[in-house]
């Protein structure tokens, strides 16, 4: 089977989500599958074990326990191949940035602005101050 048709199933990826942040027993894996895709525990325990067969999983047993980790190095492959492809899009992700820090640019310029009171302010002293100008 080719990575991308393991990739390919959401159910799958997140169970690699799910191992990426450590070792899980499978009992973990598919309490948490279960609660978010409603599906049996047989089948994610076939989603498992397509990922183990795969090679992106391994297993070790400890007791009755399976604990599951996830193998890196087809991953690092499917990552290897995509580098191909960055170049679409890391032209937008660099226009996005630069779209973001001028936000942020122009959010630190109007907080540093002095702040315009409305006509007609009164102020601490019990004055009103004249209506100034807005541009």
């Amino acid at each position: 089977m080719h990575a991308f048709d393991i990739l390919g199933d959401p159910v799958r990826r997140r169970i690699l989500e799910l191992l990426a942040d450590g070792e899980q027993t499978s009992g973990a894996v598919t309490e948490v599958i279960r609660a978010e895709f409603g599906i049996s525990q047989p089948a994610v325990s076939q989603h498992l074990r397509v990922l183990r067969d795969s090679g992106f999983a391994s297993v070790r047993a400890e007791g009755t326990r399976r604990f599951y980790t996830v193998e890196p190095e087809l991953l690092s492959e499917v990552d290897a191949w995509l580098d191909r492809f960055r170049r679409f899009w890391d032209q937008r992700l660099d226009a996005l940035d630069t779209e973001l820090a001028r936000g942020k640019r122009a959010r630190r310029t109007r907080a540093g602005a002095a702040p315009t009171r409305p006509a007609g302010f009164i102020t601490d002293q019990g004055r009103t101050d004249p209506p100034t100008e807005r541009t």
